[in-house]
């Protein structure tokens, strides 16, 4: 029997596998990585939403803060400075900060006693005058740097205060500045400015002073 001529017969609809054809569902691989990607950028946009939001609260949480000292300096108004010799000074603060302030445009009491006796002796005779820094025995610019450590505290002031309003009719008298006199002539001159009496007691840093009395205030 001769059995070259026959022909093997497949069954229809069958298709051998091409050579080199990986076998694998290859639709369900598709879907897999379509959803990992969809799946990592719902996770981006969640991520991006967070730090949104604690950047958001972070803002507001600063906002609603304390805030810094020298955002309280009213740059329109005068300011008081207390140190805690007991001095105080009156001027516009400048800079503030941690380490020490910067005040200008400074005024200070001086404490004259009619009777030219010592300023801790009786008050009744006694008046406060309000005298401009600048033309003390030592000539000093009119800046002043205070450590911050020696400041007991410091205020703004009210316009319609004695002391504003003093500094105010100094500058209206003197409207280009204050003029220094020479030592030796207002010395010589005991009839003029109470600063410049014998009996003076001043809180200033300087006990000589050649200023006159800018304005007398009694308390």
């Amino acid at each position: 029997m001769e059995f070259s001529n026959r022909t093997v017969q497949q069954p229809v609809g069958a298709h051998p596998a091409a050579a080199g054809t990986p076998a694998g569902p290859t639709g369900t691989s598709r879907r897999n990585k379509s959803d990992k990607g969809k799946w990592g950028r719902v996770g981006a946009v969640a991520m991006l939403l967070a730090i949104a939001i604690l950047v958001a609260a972070l803002a507001v949480l600063l906002a609603s803060g304390p805030k810094p000292e020298n955002k309280f300096v009213d740059n329109n108004k005068l300011q008081a400075v207390f140190l805690n010799t007991g001095q105080v000074y009156f001027g516009n603060i400048k800079s503030l900060n941690s380490k020490y302030f910067v005040v200008t445009n400074i005024y200070y009491l001086q404490t004259n006693n009619a009777s030219g006796a010592s300023a801790s002796a009786s008050t009744a005779n006694t008046n406060v005058t309000l005298v401009k820094l600048g033309c003390e025995l030592h000539e000093p610019y009119d800046q002043m740097v205070i450590n911050s450590d020696q400041v007991t505290f410091w205020e703004n002031l009210q316009d319609n205060g004695q002391v504003a309003k003093a500094v105010a009719t100094f500058q209206k008298q003197n409207p280009n500045g204050q003029k220094c006199t020479d030592q030796s002539s207002s010395s010589s001159n005991t009839s003029g400015s109470s600063a410049q009496n014998a009996g003076n007691s001043s809180t200033a840093p300087s006990t000589t002073s050649t200023t006159p009395a800018t304005t007398t205030t009694k308390p």
